[in-house]
């Protein structure tokens, strides 16, 4: 009896010893990570201030003339950038809802599959256009959907209608964007609800099947509420996004004849912040203050959706 306590006063405290060690190791494998987030994320925000200035390169970040918000009235007073404005929120709309939804019936209809090489043949296919960058898939649709030589204008001759300008038209450009997008990403974004899907419980669809539900209601009833969780924190993510747009892939398929409907908030900060031209100089402080604008609702986009999924979704993200 009177040894019980003796070992438990002593295993104790080398028990504590021995995992505030352990800790103490990872956080010391964290410390890389946290150098790169500081110098690459958090070092570069002194440059918000050039938002509040009348930037000048040779006077530099301290020397430029400090203007408050000047910059600020100057966007908001630009058509050009309500117009960008309007653009970017519907087409970033669609691809989060479109990006949404196809991954995870591109993911349930895939668990599905029985035929172990023929799903592994289908995932490997719809995989591929993610590891392709912008720069060819560009290229490539410009060549398929052009209205003279592309092979689907090609084939809407064969049925008797007329070539449609995809890249050149305004009102379709942005259809045509979204499209792509969708086409490039949806294969690699099932991946996720894949992995969901096989941490459901096996032993429900076991259940479901002995009580007589069809392969249908067990999809409906298991395998949907059992990702909902994961949906919910995607759809919170991708909200913070939702002024993006896609620069990568708008930048590279755009032309002068489609900026009233094509034209995004990041397409028009790198030719007002970046790109010069014979009439003006590149607007780096104009640039900044888009970036902080952005920013900002980004953030409170975010707030708001992880609040809404805690409040009625009952999901924490951490």
């Amino acid at each position: 009896m009177d040894s019980m306590p003796a070992a438990a006063k002593v295993n104790p405290p080398a028990k504590r010893k021995k995992s505030r060690r352990v800790r103490w190791a990872l956080y010391i494998m964290l410390l890389p990570a946290l150098a790169l987030v500081a110098v690459y994320s958090y070092g570069p925000l002194m440059g918000l201030v050039i938002a509040f200035q009348k930037f000048e390169f040779s006077k530099g970040l301290f020397g430029s003339q400090w203007v408050g918000f000047e910059n600020f009235r100057y966007i908001f007073g630009l058509q050009a950038f309500t117009r960008a404005l309007s653009n970017t929120l519907f087409i970033s709309a669609f691809k989060i809802v479109l990006g949404l939804i196809f991954p995870i019936i591109v993911a349930i209809l895939l668990n599905e599959v029985r035929l172990l090489w023929y799903k592994r043949t289908v995932q490997t296919f719809i995989y591929l256009p993610f590891f392709i960058s912008w720069v060819i898939i560009a290229g490539l649709f410009k060549d398929i959907l052009s209205p003279n030589t592309g092979a689907l204008n090609a084939f809407l001759a064969l049925i008797g209608l007329k070539p449609v300008y995809f890249m050149g038209n305004a009102n379709i450009f942005p259809f045509t964007v979204i499209f792509t997008d969708l086409w490039k990403g949806f294969g690699y974004a099932s991946i996720l609800y894949l992995a969901a899907i096989l941490g459901i419980d096996p032993s429900l669809y076991e259940a479901a099947r002995v009580d007589g539900a069809n392969r249908f209601r067990r999809m409906l009833n298991i395998t949907v509420p059992g990702i909902v969780p994961i949906i919910v924190l995607n759809a919170t993510l991708k909200l913070g996004t939702v002024l993006d747009g896609g620069f990568d892939q708008v930048q590279n398929m755009i032309s002068p004849v489609v900026y009233k409907f094509g034209d995004i908030i990041d397409t028009l900060v790198y030719r007002v912040g970046i790109q010069a031209s014979r009439d003006s100089m590149p607007r780096y402080d104009v640039a900044a203050a888009i970036g902080l604008f952005k920013s900002v609702v980004s953030f409170f986009l975010v707030s708001i959706a992880y609040y809404l999924a805690h409040r009625f979704a009952d999901y924490r993200i951490f």
